[in-house]
């Protein structure tokens, strides 16, 4: 197996992948792609013209694999490890990819509205989408707590494909937009998150990229050292 992921060590889709990864202890290589250099763009659009990070390479099926829940799901198929990240049974399988699609729609992209908003030219920045996205974050954050009262993880007691998801999510959500005081749950969940050894790898490695992080003077100190 010879599979190359193509990423950039700060984006948030990029860490969902890296969890999943080493969570199974997949063997990969990753490279780090500079979309503002015209060479390595021209050469990620060759591969994948949408341009988004992260995109898979696996050489022994000379096959390009894009979008997060799609490559975590390839490579679970065909290159399985010791955490199955969806659940054998029909209906638990649904749950996980919901809250999936949950974390990365309505959490993950509303960070990134308000993330590309700081550093919009003057002149040019959307408060009214920014507030939008603030009122999804509060949205999402009642949902999650509500849901954590009875839950380890997002769909039970077993860490899946949904947890992947949360954590890069929340981690640059609680930076935007701090929890709410009284959301013990959800601030349990994302602690219990943050002990995780793939989480806390994908970290350590992103670490060395904050400081490029719009946010950077909002983020909490425990985050910028080991």
């Amino acid at each position: 197996m010879a599979l190359t992921l193509y990423i950039h060590p700060l984006a948030s889709f990029c860490h969902k992948v890296l969890i999943a990864f080493y969570e199974n202890e997949v063997p990969f290589t990753a490279e780090t792609v500079d979309l503002m250099d015209p060479g390595e763009a021209a050469d990620h659009l060759a591969r994948w013209p949408v341009g988004k990070i992260p995109v898979l390479y696996d050489s022994d099926r000379d096959r390009i694999v894009a979008e997060t829940t799609v490559i975590i799901e390839y490579v679970g198929e065909r290159y399985p490890g010791p955490v199955p990240l969806l659940p054998d049974d029909p209906e638990a399988r649904l749950e996980a990819r919901l809250w999936d699609r949950f974390f990365d729609l309505y959490v993950s992209q509303p960070v990134q509205k308000i993330v590309t908003d700081r550093i919009r030219p003057e002149g040019r920045n959307d408060p009214h989408g920014v507030a939008d996205a603030r009122r999804t974050l509060d949205t999402a954050y009642a949902m999650i707590e509500a849901r954590m009262a009875e839950r380890t993880w997002a769909c039970g007691e077993a860490f899946t494909l949904a947890d992947c998801a949360a954590l890069p999510g929340l981690f640059f959500a609680g930076i935007v937009q701090p929890f709410p005081a009284d959301a013990a749950n959800l601030s349990a969940y994302f602690e219990r998150l943050l002990a995780r050894p793939s989480v806390r790898r994908t970290l350590t490695e992103a670490r060395p990229f904050f400081s490029m992080f719009p946010y950077r003077d909002a983020m909490p100190e425990r985050f910028l050292r080991d």
